[in-house]
């Protein structure tokens, strides 16, 4: 989301925007892309590995297109794009999500000995930039800008709201809880399941949406049916506008292992959902327990039915922390600052160039 959300607030008249993905079946996001000004071509791989095989037709590409600055997001692109650094000569901006401790020995061994091949990099969050610095010890500059979020864009809509729940079949007063996410074991998205498991079991007239798809989404559904939450639990699918189903959700669920800076988090405070989270990754640099929302320990997951209940037992709080989270988000994660930030490194290292 982040792509085309920052394509709508950049100065297309000092930037042209090229976007390069590799894997065919991630191609949610290429019309949002296109319809905000951006160029999208597909290099298919299939793969890790044949995205670095891929390296020659980039290479061709910057050529064809005069690309003056590469901007990569994920390790296996930053591979490549130190590559095309050193024999092209186009400075290569790499953006850490993750921290070094969550990466395969392979991964981080790679990302250890190539590094350097860069003109800079971005950490999205002051916890990345803390396992860069002691994992790596980078001689190239790490800098970091926290992601944000469109909230101007990201404002709930009662009319959505009301289309989504009509959808699912459930009543305007239902509580929705909800989360976004892709189907991988950081997400933990079937102890999500256990939580909203205990919740329902307390409170019967809750509904449950997950938002997004992913390999392990076969377990996923063994989960809802074992648990046999079928008839209150919604699998929403990949949605490339989230906006509505942000929109129905009364509480915004996260119970993630490990994160960088979430996105969807940004966009439900936004969208003044009431957030319930583990403290992962950079989520403790945005939420402020007991102010913003609920939070809880990475290992006490199982607490957040506890959270939760605690917000179902008084309506007013859901709305009073749903207001906080707006709040914060306007306050401190502007997507215009971030823009910001981003052309003027934009900037200063293509002048450099």
């Amino acid at each position: 989301m982040l792509l085309p959300e920052t394509l709508k607030l950049h100065d297309q008249q000092a930037f042209e925007f090229h976007y390069i993905y590799f894997l065919p079946w991630k191609s949610q996001m290429v019309s949002s892309i296109k319809e905000a000004g951006g160029e999208v071509t597909c290099m298919p791989a299939k793969n890790n590995l044949s995205v670095l095989l891929r390296s020659n037709k980039v290479k061709t590409y910057i050529r064809q297109h005069q690309i003056s600055l590469i901007h990569c997001h994920l390790p296996w692109t930053g591979f490549m794009g130190r590559y095309l650094y050193r024999v092209e000569g186009v400075p290569v901006i790499y953006t850490e999500h993750n921290k070094q401790e969550r990466y395969h020995p392979i991964t981080r061994f790679l990302n250890r000995i190539t590094f350097n091949e860069q003109a800079q990099v971005i950490a999205v969050s002051s916890d990345v930039k803390k396992s860069i610095q002691k994992n790596i010890r980078p001689k190239v500059k790490v800098s970091t800008i926290l992601n944000g979020v469109n909230t101007q864009s990201f404002v709930k809509d009662l009319d959505a709201a009301k289309a989504i729940r009509k959808q699912l079949k459930i009543a305007d007063s239902t509580v929705v809880i909800g989360t976004i996410a892709v189907f991988r074991s950081q997400k933990r998205l079937k102890e999500w399941i256990q939580v909203f498991k205990k919740v329902h079991e307390k409170h019967p007239d809750t509904h449950a949406v997950i938002v997004g798809d992913g390999l392990l989404r076969k377990e996923i559904e063994a989960e809802i049916a074992e648990l046999n939450l079928q008839s209150c639990l919604s699998l929403a699918g990949l949605q490339p506008n989230v906006k509505p189903w942000l929109s129905a959700m009364d509480i915004f669920l996260m119970s993630s292992v490990f994160e960088g800076l979430p996105i969807a988090l940004l966009e439900a405070m936004s969208m003044q959902c009431a957030i319930v989270t583990t403290d992962a990754g950079g989520i403790k640099e945005v939420i402020r327990n007991g102010q913003d929302g609920l939070m809880v320990s990475v290992d006490s997951w199982k607490e957040l039915s506890h959270c939760v209940d605690q917000l179902l037992h008084d309506p007013l709080l859901i709305k009073k922390y749903g207001e906080s989270a707006r709040k914060r988000a306007e306050e401190s994660f502007s997507l215009v600052e971030m823009v910001y930030q981003l052309e003027n490194l934009y900037t200063n290292l293509a002048h450099v160039n």
